[in-house]
């Protein structure tokens, strides 16, 4: 199944807000919409320009974007960190997420 993804780019002194290029991947190539893609070559502009984007990029391959990794979130509550000799128990999801959010409130992304 697709997946869709942001890959945010640097800002620049113009941009009111972050440029991004939106990344759809995990699309077969026999898909029908890798096939739109390959043939109508205004889609991928059209769609970009619709959401904002700088760019619509379309993948067979799964692509990783580090920015999006969320498996902090999966760890289950509870979970153990080890420090050395020392062990630290806690909601390590809840300490992720709300650290997170502090790093989003510091860029003003919070909504």
């Amino acid at each position: 199944m697709a997946r869709l993804q942001i890959l945010e780019l640097p800002e620049g002194t113009g941009d009111d807000r972050p440029p991004f290029i939106l990344v759809i991947d995990e699309v077969a190539f026999d898909n029908p919409v890798y096939e739109r893609f390959v043939v109508d070559e205004e889609l991928a502009t059209g769609l970009a320009n619709r959401v904002g984007a700088q760019a619509v990029l379309l993948f067979e391959d799964t692509i990783d974007i580090p920015a999006n990794d969320t498996s902090a979130y999966a760890q289950p509550p509870g979970a153990a960190l080890h420090l050395g000799d020392h062990e630290l128990r806690a909601d390590l999801a809840a300490a992720a997420k709300a650290q997170a959010e502090a790093i989003d409130d510091l860029r003003g992304d919070r909504r």
